[in-house]
């Protein structure tokens, strides 16, 4: 099936019932049919569901329909996409290891490298740029993990994704990508060689601004036994779980398959069955908002960079943007519709524009129908220092716009009172 149709049937072929939309398994058991199943289920002997802190019938079809939009052979599903990202991240690492990212990143994400997984003994390291090049120079024995956003946010910065898979893989090293920004109908990271996908559902995939939700999607093609030294933690025997190897008893998708059992078990961080089933909502109508988004992201563009009251305008639609031939080459003729600017003026011109909005939103998601502001700096990345925001590309006067499904006109009128000076 093409994305169009996986997006609305993907994961599911019905049930007993008929019922066409995927029901909402509100429960938080399941009942074993005998001991004996119960034992093999708990020692992963067979598949089922018992506990839904670990698995569950609705979000399981959400799993499985995004990793098929993905190309990948397993998801994991989680409470947020900050949930998704520290899943992933302690999946693979433990104190003394590191893991190497890009500095144009998400301000959570940022915050949570930085001064988060520090404490727990894992170091993290910026590369200097969001190159290939500046992440091979910082992999070391001790690597675990490079990490990066697909499209930065709100950089907007588009990743080189074979180029970031060759370093990562000549070192023996998983390639974990954010693709929250493009979302899998714009760009397949694991197409391009990414190992690990990780998703904000909260963003477009829902779509609406109701529902929080995070998701992992495995590609099953990293190749863990010619590195059992560098990632042990798939090869040495699971002492939870009576001395299985994750590598050697599931091949077929070990990352997930610990990921759940030892992460999500025990952390405690699954997603509801009402948000799974939200999500799903959001997820059936994405092929039809995206053109819509970028079509009025694409009027909104062209008319801040037309505005002598406004000072620059970054968005990947524009030829001119430093990252157009990378958008070509992994996007085709598509672009996200989050646009970053800046008031001619300063930071205290961009800040009053900000609070003149009015049918703008003042808020820190992304990807909502509605369309949204924000002043990064005071707000998604205020944790930063001003050498780390310089690092992320992230100027005091900076404000990003997230582009809804509005009409343009309203959207550019809303824009034009702002401006005003």
């Amino acid at each position: 099936m093409r994305d169009e149709t996986l997006a609305i049937h993907g994961g599911y072929a019905g049930e007993s019932t008929r019922a066409v939309a995927v029901p909402i398994y509100q429960t938080v058991a399941h009942e074993f049919e005998s001991a004996e199943q119960a034992g093999a289920i708990m020692d992963l002997e067979l598949p089922g569901f018992h506990y839904n802190r670990i698995n569950n019938p609705t979000v399981d079809v959400l799993e499985r329909r995004i990793a098929a939009l993905e190309g990948g052979v397993a998801a994991m599903a989680t409470s947020s996409g900050m949930a998704a990202i520290s899943q992933s991240i302690l999946n693979a690492c433990a104190a003394g290891d590191n893991l190497v990212a890009t500095s144009q990143l998400y301000g959570a994400t940022y915050t949570y490298f930085a001064h988060v997984l520090p404490r727990q003994g894992i170091e993290v390291r910026f590369a200097a740029d969001d190159s290939a090049a500046a992440v091979a120079e910082l992999i070391d024995a001790r690597t675990k993990v490079v990490f990066c956003e697909s499209i930065g946010n709100p950089a907007g910065n588009v990743i080189d994704l074979e180029a970031m898979a060759a370093v990562a893989h000549a070192q023996g090293v998983l390639l974990i990508v954010d693709n929250t920004v493009p979302t899998p109908l714009l760009l397949k990271p694991i197409r391009h060689g990414a190992d690990v996908v990780v998703h904000s559902l909260t963003k477009f995939i829902g779509g609406h601004g109701t529902t929080l939700g995070g998701i992992i999607v495995e590609a099953g093609s990293f190749p863990f036994d010619r590195h059992p030294e560098r990632h042990r933690c798939f090869h040495d025997p699971e002492p939870a779980f009576h001395g299985v190897s994750y590598a050697r008893d599931f091949p077929q998708a070990p990352f997930i398959t610990r990921c759940r059992t030892v992460g999500l078990r025990n952390t405690g961080t699954p997603l509801a069955p009402l948000n799974a089933f939200l999500h799903l909502q959001g997820l059936e109508t994405l092929a039809v908002r995206l053109p819509r988004h970028e079509a009025n992201a694409r009027a909104v563009a062209q008319f801040l960079r037309a505005d002598p009251r406004v000072e620059e305008v970054s968005f990947l639609g524009f030829p001119e943007h430093p990252d157009s031939p990378l958008a070509r080459r992994y996007l085709g003729d598509r672009v996200p519709s989050i646009i970053t600017f800046a008031v001619r003026g300063g930071k205290e011109a961009g800040i009053a524009a900000y609070n003149r909005v009015r049918l703008f939103k003042r808020l820190l998601n992304m990807g909502d129908a509605k369309s949204l502001i924000a002043h990064p700096a005071s707000t998604t990345h205020r944790q930063l220092r001003p050498h780390e925001l310089a690092r992320a590309g992230i100027t005091e006067q900076m404000l990003r716009l997230s582009v809804g499904l509005e009409h343009p006109d309203d959207l550019i009128e809303d824009l034009d009172q702002a401006l005003i000076t």
